[in-house]
């Protein structure tokens, strides 16, 4: 009997070590350059994953271990909180990004973005590089952006749709696409691509950057997103081009 109890209390440790893991964060692509700065500052360090918030959302609703996920739109968090699995009061709408259109580096064209502006010539048989306009936020804000000055229809069978915003940089960076949308943070992390213009605030939707601790999330994460709300971490965001909001 005695060995049989020993058996089950070694059985039940590593259970317990397993438990006892890192703080998991689940965060915009479009994050990664200046939160991977941010969470070097603080201990024990997080395990991040970076990918479209849409998949991030969805990947949490079927039950992935996420303690704290940072979104780069207000609908995949009002998606899971919906579902009640976000914690409501820990919500923070925590930062605010520009779109901007971006061509390689060495492409020389200019051009104004203005109600009636047409993409379609400078992209002739090639593609827009976007995040995907239907589910990833940089792709929604873009498509906004294109509706309003008039441009949609023009591009819109010109559209190579990646699976998030980081995916259509590169496009642009590799010279695989002549122009794409991005966040002006993209832009600014990739040396190889210039911004073009920017586009107009009143062309789409408020660019909200909001973060939220998950319905499973462990005690310690409460630290981190503390850390992320901190005037240390508000600095870094805003080196790297964000701007940072007020929670309501």
């Amino acid at each position: 009997m005695k060995r049989r109890r020993a058996v089950a209390l070694i059985a039940v440790a590593p259970m317990a070590a397993q438990a006892q893991g890192p703080v998991v964060v689940f965060a915009a692509a479009s994050l990664k350059n200046a939160l991977d700065e941010v969470a070097s500052g603080w201990a024990p360090a997080p395990r991040i994953s970076y990918a479209a918030s849409s998949a991030l959302a969805r990947q949490i609703e079927q039950g992935a271990p996420a303690d704290l996920f940072f979104s780069a739109d207000l609908d995949w968090m009002d998606y899971l909180a919906a579902r009640n699995l976000i914690q409501a009061d820990s919500r923070v709408d925590l930062l605010g990004n520009r779109i901007v259109l971006i061509a390689p580096r060495d492409s020389a064209f200019t051009l104004e973005l203005e109600p009636g502006v047409d993409l379609a010539p400078l992209i002739g048989d090639r593609r827009l590089a976007m995040a995907n306009v239907d589910a990833v936020p940089a792709g929604k804000y873009g498509k906004a952006a294109l509706q309003t000055l008039g441009a949609w229809e023009g591009v819109r069978n010109k559209v190579a749709q990646a699976e998030n915003v980081r995916a259509a940089l590169v496009l642009v960076a590799r010279g695989e696409a002549p122009l794409g949308i991005v966040y002006g943070t993209d832009a600014a992390a990739e040396a190889s691509v210039r911004v073009v213009a920017i586009f107009p605030k009143d062309s789409h939707p408020p660019i909200v950057f909001p973060a939220a601790l998950t319905r499973r999330a462990k005690p310690e994460a409460r630290g981190l997103l503390d850390h992320l709300t901190g005037a240390t971490a508000r600095a870094v965001f805003e080196k790297h081009g964000f701007t940072a909001r007020t929670s309501p």
